[in-house]
């Protein structure tokens, strides 16, 4: 713990239950090793002023809502209508000489929220989403006050929430079965994470604060709860989140240089277009910077706490070992997880731009000229930046869980106080 004498690194067998401590990593064994209180407090001193420049940091980037207020006061509105009536047409306008016919919809749509609930509307659905629309269909539509009469309400989207609030309530099923109190505290974290996000990051953004300087505060609120609510309150969860955070300077450092380096504007995306048609204006390459921080964040959490998790366990059981065999021993380690994180990053990221790479490769350029371009650029950008600061974590949080481990103590001997079990 962080009072009351030496601090044992491992997971909390009376708080948390007998997990061990991982990121989706489990190591067998007992580890019983207990950190001197001299080099507990030095931990939590360090955690503690990290932690209250972060506080300190979001207090004077708290936005104020002004800007959130207006785009509100000028946004549509949502609502849900079910389809009574369906009947494909020939889409409008000329098509290419011997182009297959597209076909749209003409659609009779009840709504079924908002004060015109019951009301019959009219749509004509003229692009893709009109395929395999069909009677019965709930579907999303959009209500702007200010179009002219019988052209308020426009097709939106397919409703999903079904399907997306199944998933969500299958996946927290799954974590808690497997992880326990563990996974149903990790579950608090990833929702505060999502809160962090949604009620400082965005709006923060929104308002024109700088974007790395929101991205690094609201990475560094998201890492203490994370790492803490799903590892427990201890000296090695201290150490993981101490390399996250030295990693995430890495990224943050190499993302400047890089970012500009290769010109990226932001502007490539259709969304980055959108934002700069709206009623607020965005410094988009601060947001691709912002993007790299918090989007690294994750991977690199999961390397620290699993390099601290082996190093103690091979403190544990090999005995007292040098600070630097403890090192080498889990460098070792690291490179292993290294190599197939890294890998796992850059498949994330062909699998989600997968119809852009197809785009590309149809349209018979080379791929140096493709790379070139800033869409591609941009996501080759943030996979390597990313992927270099989860590699300097491992060296990171290694030395520095070697140092601490080499000071901890054996559950057996005499030179503590108390100690709490951390079974695998």
């Amino acid at each position: 713990m962080f009072r009351g004498g030496p601090a044992p690194i491992g997971g909390f067998r009376g708080r948390w239950g007998g997990l061990s401590v991982g990121a989706g990593h489990s190591h067998g064994g007992s580890s019983q090793l207990v950190v001197p209180s001299q080099v507990s407090r030095w931990l939590t001193a360090v955690a503690a002023v990290i932690g209250l420049v972060a506080v300190i940091g979001m207090v004077v980037l708290w936005p104020s809502g002004d800007v959130q207020s207006s785009i509100a006061n000028v946004s549509s509105t949502f609502v849900d209508g079910r389809i009574v009536a369906a009947e494909e047409v020939p889409c409008p306008g000329e098509q290419a000489e011997g182009a297959p016919q597209l076909l749209c919809a003409e659609l009779d749509v009840e709504v079924l929220e908002g004060d015109d609930a019951g009301l019959l509307v009219p749509l004509d659905v003229y692009d893709a989403a009109s395929a395999d629309l069909s009677v019965g269909d709930v579907i999303v539509l959009e209500y702007d006050e200010a179009s002219p009469a019988g052209f308020q309400y426009r097709f939106s989207d397919r409703e999903r929430s079904t399907p997306m609030v199944a998933l969500v309530v299958l996946f927290a099923v799954v974590v808690v079965l497997l992880g326990r109190w563990r996974g149903l505290a990790a579950l608090v974290g990833l929702g505060m994470s999502l809160g962090v996000l949604l009620v400082f990051t965005v709006p923060a953004l929104i308002e024109g604060s700088d974007p790395l300087s929101v991205a690094l505060v609201s990475a560094t609120v998201i890492a203490f709860a994370g790492v803490y609510l799903a590892h427990g309150f201890n000296s090695m969860s201290t150490v993981a989140l101490l390399g996250t955070l030295g990693a995430l300077a890495v990224t943050a450092l190499l993302a400047l240089v890089f970012v500009g380096a290769a010109a990226i504007t932001g502007l490539a995306s259709e969304e980055a277009v959108y934002l700069q048609l709206g009623p607020v204006r965005l410094g988009l390459a601060g947001l691709v910077l912002a993007g790299i921080v918090i989007g690294a964040l994750g991977a690199i959490d999961d390397m620290t706490v699993t390099q601290a998790s082996a190093v103690w366990e091979l403190r544990a059981t090999g005995g007292r070992t040098s600070p630097m065999a403890l090192y080498r021993s889990g460098i070792r380690i690291g490179r292993d997880h290294v190599a197939s994180t890294v890998n796992t990053l850059v498949l994330a990221y062909a699998g989600a731009s997968m119809p852009l790479l197809l785009f590309f490769s149809l349209s018979n350029q080379s791929w140096l000229v493709v790379a070139n371009g800033e869409l591609v650029a941009t996501e080759i950008v943030r996979t390597l930046v990313g992927s270099i600061g989860l590699v300097a974590s491992v060296p990171l949080t290694t030395a520095l869980a070697a140092w601490v481990a080499h000071r901890a103590s054996d559950a057996g001997g005499d030179d503590h106080d108390h100690v709490e079990e951390h079974d695998g």
